[in-house]
């Protein structure tokens, strides 16, 4: 999401999955972006009796920092992407996963146990594996070459994107915000620390991709 595209009328929940560093910016202000992510960015500030024009000019401050990241040569933004982003998610899902499995084991009786997101967890990662494999394999080999036919695949990989983001709404509602419950144990709170900084990469990688890598190639006036 580009701050184009940022409006008043935006729903927090959608900035939040789509924004990096947004949710950040949400919790600390107070706003509940899971459960009242149907909210306007209008509705939310005024829910928390602030003012919306100043969270909009904020968000947007976040997705011009995000742009400034992002290396200005196209092939290493992808190298970026690869070694910050794909490698990344790899091996922090193979850690994540494992040790959901055994907090939902050991706490399952309690009110507040993250019931099925080791489930959640192992299809994002058959899911990302299946897209990032195509990304490696067809997508950058063809921005490396130049190759002037990428668009449908590039809208595949937004239309993937957008079942990234709505699995990244329910891992937020399932561990409630990413928030241990009080007394929780060490692997509890290590459960929840590293899904909570996979799904803030994963929303960068995907800006990255939707706002930066891929109009180089929609628009070739850009390129």
């Amino acid at each position: 999401m580009s701050d184009m595209s940022l409006t008043l009328d935006s729903e927090v929940g959608e900035i939040a999955a789509r924004l990096p560093g947004a949710a950040g910016l949400f919790r600390r202000h107070g706003i509940s972006f899971c459960c009242g992510g149907g909210l306007s960015l209008a509705e939310a500030a005024d829910a928390r009796n602030l003012a919306p024009e100043t969270l909009l000019a904020e968000l947007q401050a976040l997705a011009a920092a995000a742009r400034a990241e992002a290396p200005d040569e196209t092939a290493a933004l992808i190298a970026h992407i690869l070694e910050r982003y794909h490698e990344t998610h790899r091996r922090e899902l193979a850690d994540l996963i494992p040790l959901a499995e055994k907090v939902e084991a050991v706490h399952g009786d309690h009110e507040e146990a993250p019931h099925g997101l080791m489930i959640l967890l192992d299809d994002i990662r058959d899911g990302m594996e299946d897209h990032m494999q195509k990304e490696e394999q067809i997508l950058f080999p063809m921005m490396r070459m130049g190759a002037p036919m990428v668009a449908q695949p590039i809208a595949v990989m937004r239309a993937e994107h957008d079942s990234h983001a709505e699995q990244l709404a329910r891992l937020e509602h399932i561990t409630r915000g990413f928030t241990p419950p009080e007394g929780a144990c060490r692997s509890w709170h290590a459960l929840y620390a590293g899904v909570r900084k996979f799904a803030e990469d994963l929303v960068a990688h995907m800006h990255l991709e939707n706002e930066v890598l891929f109009p180089r190639f929609e628009r070739p006036a850009a390129a």
